[in-house]
């Protein structure tokens, strides 16, 4: 047997309880089977393995306990909050199976994304199984449900009220069914009503990847942010601030900032802080 350090950080919060759980192993000598098996163990929505390859370059891979994905925020922004103390620079390239992610270290660690990319329109009669409690005069008129990718796919899902997000009980096998049908990693609610006045309040759920619902998502809330420039141009894109996770009692904060011209966006970043939980020894 040998042991493997993982080391536990809690995402897009600074404090515990709060945020998004995240392994990170230091290093990419292992096997696909190896790191799934890591990932399996630590028990959380993702566990990152991270390896710098150059001054400027850092190489990661992301595992569920269920299957490698492209692009995971939390464990990014657990990773580089770790690191940050053992680095030289603040900017740094980093390569992803979704292609090379900026990486910028400050009082938050923040992470490029792709560009959006809007794709279908799903009909709320469709998608009304996936939770119990939901009805159609739950969902904003004038929005859509819509797939939305700044980097990796998901169902970006308007609620009208905090009440109505809250009472939402997800139908596990029909967000499976709909996310496999899509190609999506799973569906991500949102409200414009807020408890701590943030831009809006999320909740986010993939239980295709073995995950029913998220504390704080990186990926999806800067697909969000791409989504509300899309459909309602009334914040200030610089400075978005989503809420998430509390239904599971892990407040999170997750900060996501769009560059835009000519009503165009150029650049989508979502940043967090982190802590540190502790560190554990896996055996394989």
């Amino acid at each position: 047997m040998k042991k493997i350090e993982t080391i536990i950080l809690n995402s897009f919060t600074d404090s515990i309880p709060g945020g998004n759980g995240a392994g990170v192993v230091l290093g990419l000598d292992f096997s696909n089977e190896t790191m799934l098996k890591i990932a399996k163990k630590a028990g959380l929505s993702e566990t990152a393995f991270i390896e710098q390859i150059s001054d400027s370059t850092f190489k990661i891979r992301y595992f569920t306990p269920a299957s490698e994905v492209d692009l995971c925020g939390h464990a990014t922004i657990a990773a580089f909050w770790y690191l940050k103390d053992k680095l030289n620079s603040k900017n740094y390239k980093l390569k992803t199976k979704a292609g090379v992610v900026d990486i910028n270290i400050g009082n938050i660690v923040t992470m490029s994304q792709t560009l959006p990319c809007y794709s279908e329109i799903i009909d709320k009669e469709e998608f009304l199984g996936c939770f119990e409690g939901l009805k159609k005069d739950d969902f904003f008129i004038d929005m859509p449900l819509q797939v939305v990718s700044s980097g990796l796919r998901d169902i970006i899902v308007p609620i009208r009220t905090l009440k109505g997000l809250f009472k939402a009980k997800p139908v596990v096998e029909r967000i499976i069914d709909i996310s496999k049908k899509y190609n999506t990693i799973g569906v991500h609610l949102f409200t414009l009503e807020t408890l701590n006045n943030s831009t809006a309040h999320t909740r986010n759920f993939a239980p295709l990847y073995d995950i029913t619902e998220e504390a704080a998502t990186g990926t999806a809330n800067g697909a969000l942010a791409c989504y509300l420039y899309k459909y309602l141009k009334k914040f200030d894109f610089k400075n978005l601030v989503f809420e998430q996770g509390y239904c599971m009692n892990n407040p999170s904060a997750i900060f996501a900032s769009l560059e835009a011209d000519n009503n165009q966006i150029k650049k989508v970043s979502v940043g967090g802080s982190a802590v540190l939980v502790k560190k554990i020894d896996i055996e394989i």
